[in-house]
Protein backbone atom coordinates (compact mmCIF):
# COMPACT_ATOMS: atom_id res chain seq x y z
CA UNK A 1 0.00 0.00 0.00
CA UNK A 2 1.42 3.42 -0.91
CA UNK A 3 2.28 5.92 1.80
CA UNK A 4 -0.37 8.52 2.48
CA UNK A 5 0.59 12.16 1.97
CA UNK A 6 -1.31 15.17 3.23
CA UNK A 7 -0.56 18.86 2.90
CA UNK A 8 -1.83 22.08 4.39
CA UNK A 9 -1.34 25.81 3.92
CA UNK A 10 -0.69 28.45 6.57
CA UNK A 11 -2.11 31.65 5.05
CA UNK A 12 -1.82 34.93 6.95
CA UNK A 13 -3.71 38.17 6.39
CA UNK A 14 -2.13 41.63 6.67
CA UNK A 15 -2.74 41.60 10.43
CA UNK A 16 -0.88 38.30 10.91
CA UNK A 17 -4.02 36.25 11.54
CA UNK A 18 -4.12 32.68 10.21
CA UNK A 19 -6.83 31.34 7.89
CA UNK A 20 -8.73 28.41 9.41
CA UNK A 21 -11.58 26.28 8.10
CA UNK A 22 -14.35 24.62 10.12
CA UNK A 23 -15.07 21.06 9.00
CA UNK A 24 -18.63 19.83 8.43
CA UNK A 25 -17.73 16.33 9.65
CA UNK A 26 -16.27 14.65 12.73
CA UNK A 27 -15.97 17.10 15.61
CA UNK A 28 -16.77 20.09 13.35
CA UNK A 29 -13.27 21.18 14.28
CA UNK A 30 -11.16 24.05 13.01
CA UNK A 31 -8.13 23.21 10.91
CA UNK A 32 -5.75 24.54 8.29
CA UNK A 33 -6.91 24.34 4.66
CA UNK A 34 -5.49 21.08 3.33
CA UNK A 35 -6.08 17.42 2.71
CA UNK A 36 -4.82 14.21 1.14
CA UNK A 37 -2.71 14.11 -2.00
CA UNK A 38 -4.11 12.72 -5.23
CA UNK A 39 -2.16 10.50 -7.64
CA UNK A 40 0.74 12.18 -9.43
CA UNK A 41 0.57 15.27 -7.22
CA UNK A 42 3.33 16.81 -5.11
CA UNK A 43 2.73 17.88 -1.51
CA UNK A 44 3.00 21.51 -2.63
CA UNK A 45 0.39 20.93 -5.37
CA UNK A 46 -1.86 19.22 -2.81
CA UNK A 47 -1.78 22.21 -0.45
CA UNK A 48 -2.52 24.56 -3.36
CA UNK A 49 -5.39 22.44 -4.78
CA UNK A 50 -6.98 21.85 -1.37
CA UNK A 51 -6.87 25.58 -0.57
CA UNK A 52 -8.62 26.36 -3.86
CA UNK A 53 -11.22 23.60 -3.29
CA UNK A 54 -11.94 24.50 0.34
CA UNK A 55 -11.86 28.32 0.36
CA UNK A 56 -11.69 29.38 -3.30
CA UNK A 57 -8.25 30.99 -3.08
CA UNK A 58 -5.46 30.61 -5.59
CA UNK A 59 -2.38 30.93 -3.41
CA UNK A 60 1.34 31.09 -4.03
CA UNK A 61 3.24 28.45 -2.10
CA UNK A 62 6.19 29.57 -0.02
CA UNK A 63 8.45 27.90 2.51
CA UNK A 64 7.99 24.34 3.72
CA UNK A 65 7.62 24.79 7.50
CA UNK A 66 7.24 21.21 8.69
CA UNK A 67 6.79 17.54 7.86
CA UNK A 68 4.76 15.56 10.38
CA UNK A 69 4.66 11.78 10.41
CA UNK A 70 1.54 10.21 11.93
CA UNK A 71 2.29 6.55 12.68
CA UNK A 72 -1.39 5.82 13.43
CA UNK A 73 -2.18 6.38 9.74
CA UNK A 74 1.34 5.85 8.29
CA UNK A 75 0.93 9.31 6.81
CA UNK A 76 3.24 12.27 6.23
CA UNK A 77 1.71 15.76 6.52
CA UNK A 78 3.53 18.65 4.83
CA UNK A 79 2.90 22.26 5.83
CA UNK A 80 3.72 25.33 3.74
CA UNK A 81 3.41 29.05 4.21
CA UNK A 82 1.18 30.27 1.37
CA UNK A 83 0.43 33.75 0.09
CA UNK A 84 -2.91 35.23 -0.94
CA UNK A 85 -1.25 37.74 -3.29
CA UNK A 86 -4.56 38.89 -4.82
CA UNK A 87 -5.97 39.59 -1.32
CA UNK A 88 -9.18 37.76 -2.22
CA UNK A 89 -11.68 37.01 0.54
CA UNK A 90 -11.84 33.29 1.36
CA UNK A 91 -15.26 31.66 1.12
CA UNK A 92 -16.29 28.08 1.99
CA UNK A 93 -16.25 26.37 -1.43
CA UNK A 94 -16.75 22.73 -0.46
CA UNK A 95 -19.49 20.80 1.37
CA UNK A 96 -16.68 19.77 3.78
CA UNK A 97 -16.29 23.37 4.99
CA UNK A 98 -18.91 25.11 7.15
CA UNK A 99 -17.01 28.33 7.73
CA UNK A 100 -13.62 29.92 7.19
CA UNK A 101 -12.03 32.96 8.74
CA UNK A 102 -8.78 34.62 9.73
CA UNK A 103 -8.07 34.07 13.43
CA UNK A 104 -5.66 35.63 15.88
CA UNK A 105 -2.96 33.17 16.95
CA UNK A 106 -3.76 34.07 20.56
CA UNK A 107 -7.50 33.36 20.18
CA UNK A 108 -7.83 30.27 18.00
CA UNK A 109 -11.40 28.93 17.73
CA UNK A 110 -12.36 25.59 19.28
CA UNK A 111 -12.50 22.70 18.97
CA UNK A 112 -9.04 22.56 17.45
CA UNK A 113 -6.48 19.75 17.70
CA UNK A 114 -3.08 20.09 19.31
CA UNK A 115 -1.72 18.93 15.93
CA UNK A 116 -3.23 21.95 14.15
CA UNK A 117 -1.98 24.27 16.89
CA UNK A 118 1.55 22.82 16.66
CA UNK A 119 1.65 23.18 12.87
CA UNK A 120 0.63 26.84 13.12
CA UNK A 121 3.15 27.60 15.89
CA UNK A 122 5.95 25.83 13.99
CA UNK A 123 5.13 27.68 10.76
CA UNK A 124 5.24 31.06 12.48
CA UNK A 125 8.50 30.36 14.34
CA UNK A 126 11.38 31.79 12.28
CA UNK A 127 13.82 29.69 14.35
CA UNK A 128 11.86 26.47 13.85
CA UNK A 129 15.01 24.39 13.26
CA UNK A 130 14.01 20.74 12.85
CA UNK A 131 11.37 20.32 10.14
CA UNK A 132 10.58 16.65 10.76
CA UNK A 133 8.28 15.64 13.63
CA UNK A 134 6.50 12.45 14.68
CA UNK A 135 3.05 13.12 16.11
CA UNK A 136 0.89 11.10 18.46
CA UNK A 137 -2.86 10.67 18.65
CA UNK A 138 -4.76 13.99 18.51
CA UNK A 139 -5.55 15.76 21.74
CA UNK A 140 -8.50 18.14 21.49
CA UNK A 141 -8.51 21.65 22.83
CA UNK A 142 -12.20 22.29 23.51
Amino acid sequence: MPKLIGAAAVILDDEGRVLLVKHSYGKNNWDLPGGKAEDDESAEETASRETLEEVGLEVRMGTLTGIYYDPDYDMHHFVFIAYNDAHRVPQPSSPEILECRFCSIDELPRPISDFTYKRIKDALNPERGQLFHTVGPRQWIE
